[in-house]
């Protein structure tokens, strides 16, 4: 074997690990950022989770032992302040995809190509196959961990309100269910996906950052509309009087006739139309999730937005074939 098929023939096992230890030099500081996000996100929820949930679990013992004393003496301190960071930390965990697709467009490939610093590692013997696949790969994972952990600490924090912090948000309250579950991580990887594919197709740095956040929300929104109707949901028939029993994720509410058909909820002007509306009811229905769904409903959303990660994957490639040619930086053998 001579000495330049013997340097071919090592090349891709020595250029992986180059080109991943160039990509975290070059992102650094959004690593950097990202793994401080997480530790300060887990150590607050950690918190929250801990002597927050217990302070507000006593104040609420407090409040409910002073029945209709007109005078109360109770820490309401602890409950407002349980019900403050159990918001801002929800808010931030659902606000993470959005964070993850803008970053994703602007700098891991809109200003990689709108600076020339792709093109200078496409000519470095490095295909721009390989540079998209490790530009997916290790966000990916980095993206991964870090949701996942946040979401199961999230999970962790309302499991130890529950039944104990009278304010806590019922879990088909949609903020609290991405944040506590692994549809938060499909939607990142979403948008870390729509990103990419945002900063091939425009290259430069600002429109990207904006369209990858926009669609990243067209993700979020269309998987919110979907997401009742991908699992089965229970129906139940009630009374005019109480109305249909059950609470979760409400998937459709109305009226049953005297023959059993369901009508949508009247929208009356005035109370001839209401009385006009339900003269032909003689009961309520409805259709909706409870608990026993949740993790149903939590995978088969996620599996939905892992099929939406591909398919915008996929397109990515195909607009870098495009952009620089099936072959364009491929070592001749």
């Amino acid at each position: 074997m001579s000495a330049a098929t013997a340097a071919t023939a090592v090349r891709p096992a020595t250029a992986r690990p180059r080109l991943i230890r160039w990509l975290l030099r070059l992102h650094r500081p959004a690593l950097l950022a990202w793994t401080a996000l997480v530790v300060l996100g887990g150590a607050l929820l950690l918190w929250l989770a801990g002597p927050l949930t217990d302070a507000a679990a006593a104040a609420w013992r407090q409040y409910d032992a002073c029945g209709f004393a007109t005078r109360c003496a109770y820490d309401q301190d602890a409950i407002l302040r349980y019900k403050d960071w159990y918001g801002y930390t929800t808010t931030a965990l659902d606000g993470l995809p959005l964070v993850v697709a803008a970053w994703a467009g602007a700098a891991l490939t809109g200003r990689e190509l709108e600076s020339g610093t792709a093109r200078l590692a496409w000519a470095q013997s490095t295909s721009p196959a390989r540079w998209l696949a490790v530009r997916l790969a290790v966000p990916a994972a980095a993206v991964t961990a870090g949701t996942c952990l946040l979401f199961w600490l999230h999970h962790r924090v309302w499991t130890a309100g529950r039944g104990r912090v009278d304010t806590l948000k019922s879990w088909a309250d949609f903020a609290t269910f991405y944040a506590n579950g692994p549809t938060v991580t499909g939607l990142a990887l979403a948008g870390l996906a729509a990103g990419v594919l945002a900063g091939l197709l425009l290259r430069r740095t600002l429109p990207a950052l904006v369209t990858g956040t926009l669609a990243t929300a067209g993700v979020w929104a269309l998987a919110h509309t979907l997401m009742p109707h991908l699992w089965p949901a229970v129906t139940t028939v009630g009374g005019l009087d109480r109305g249909a029993p059950g609470t979760g994720i409400v998937v459709e509410e109305g009226l049953v006739t005297r023959s059993g058909a369901h009508l949508p909820l009247p929208h009356c002007s005035s109370t001839v139309d209401c009385d006009a509306a339900y003269a032909h009811a003689v009961g309520q229905f409805k259709t909706y999730h409870p608990y026993a769904h949740y993790w149903p409903l939590q995978l088969v959303t996620t599996g939905l937005l892992l099929a939406v990660a591909g398919l915008l994957v996929l397109g990515s490639f195909l607009v870098l074939r495009r952009l620089a040619g099936p072959r364009t930086g491929e070592t001749p053998a």
